[in-house]
């Protein structure tokens, strides 16, 4: 997939949310350099792909959803290399997408509770996309929180980026219980 729009508008993308965001950016290290990667984590503003974009050097192809590419931006999102997901019915199209992209030693970006969190639980429960990838092209998951409110100039964004890990359970729902307690912990012990 030629993401030639996120290699030109990232730098522009960075220096916006610098200057407006003044992030905390923790443990960006832990990023692979190269291999293949999916990072996951928590999901509350529409915002959190650009904080991602912002605070890595990687390309990071986003799983979001479709309606996405049929808004009046359309033509962005697509040349941005996001993934579209139906959540409408079961997609069968985005998984395939994705693992050809960690197949290529690429990341993926993917936000495991689905939809925002507008609950008073620290995270939703997570779908089990992000460790199935993982599991099928023996990618690497580095698990990340977000903190903050996206509020210019008045609020500091804090992103945290845990440590790579390889998958060790025996079933993929014993995993993605793994992944969303890394999460829940980045959040509540790491995120203030």
């Amino acid at each position: 997939m030629d993401v030639w729009f996120y290699r030109l508008v990232r730098p522009l993308v960075k220096a916006f949310f610098y200057v407006v965001y003044r992030p905390i950016v923790i443990g960006k290290e832990n990023i692979p350099k190269e291999k293949r990667v999916v990072l996951a984590g928590n999901h509350s503003n529409n915002m959190d792909c650009i904080f991602l974009i912002a605070t890595n050097k990687r390309t990071v192809h986003f799983l979001a959803k479709d309606e996405l590419l049929k808004s009046k931006f359309g033509f962005i999102f697509k040349a941005m290399g996001i993934i579209p997901v139906n959540r409408r019915e079961k997609d069968h199209t985005a998984l395939p997408m994705a693992i050809k992209e960690l197949n290529k030693d690429h990341v993926i970006g993917i936000f495991p509770e689905g939809t925002f969190n507008d609950t008073d639980d620290v995270i939703r429960p997570f779908k089990i996309g992000a460790v199935k990838m993982a599991h099928d092209t023996g990618s690497a998951i580095v698990p990340f929180a977000i903190t903050g409110k996206y509020r210019p100039f008045r609020e500091r964004m804090k992103i945290i980026y845990d440590k790579p890990y390889e998958m060790t359970c025996e079933t993929l729902d014993l995993e993605n219980e793994k992944l969303m307690n890394k999460v829940r912990y980045l959040l509540t012990k790491r995120g203030n």
